[in-house]
């Protein structure tokens, strides 16, 4: 059985002006198992990774990562974005079991 999705982070810069080219950060807590450990009865601990990452701009994709068994627990991402405008930023994390987990935040350029 899979782990919930964890709680989803995202830090987005505040005095953006227009064209600056700008780092997102976000984070999400989950246990990123990759199959291959065992529990204390020796029993191995199913796989369960997030299987991807993708990031919108007001509905358009501006961002995509696929993760592997190699990546860390509560895997932190950053991408640079250049800020032309103000809108909303829509964060979608999803697992092996297709589960997804999903933030919004909102970029203000002045």
């Amino acid at each position: 059985m899979p782990a919930p999705m964890g709680t989803p982070r995202a830090r987005i810069p505040t005095g953006v002006k227009a064209g600056d080219v700008i780092e997102i950060r976000t984070l999400i807590t989950h246990p990123m198992e990759t199959g291959q450990r065992r529990d204390a009865a020796g029993a191995v601990i199913p796989r369960d990774i997030i299987r991807s990452f993708a990031a919108r701009f007001d509905g358009e994709e501006v961002f995509r990562m696929e993760l592997h068994a190699a990546v860390s627990a509560n895997p932190f991402i950053a991408f640079p974005f250049r800020a032309d405008r103000s809108g909303r930023f829509e964060f979608v994390w999803t697992n092996d079991a297709g589960e997804s987990a999903r933030l919004a935040a909102d970029l203000r350029v002045g």
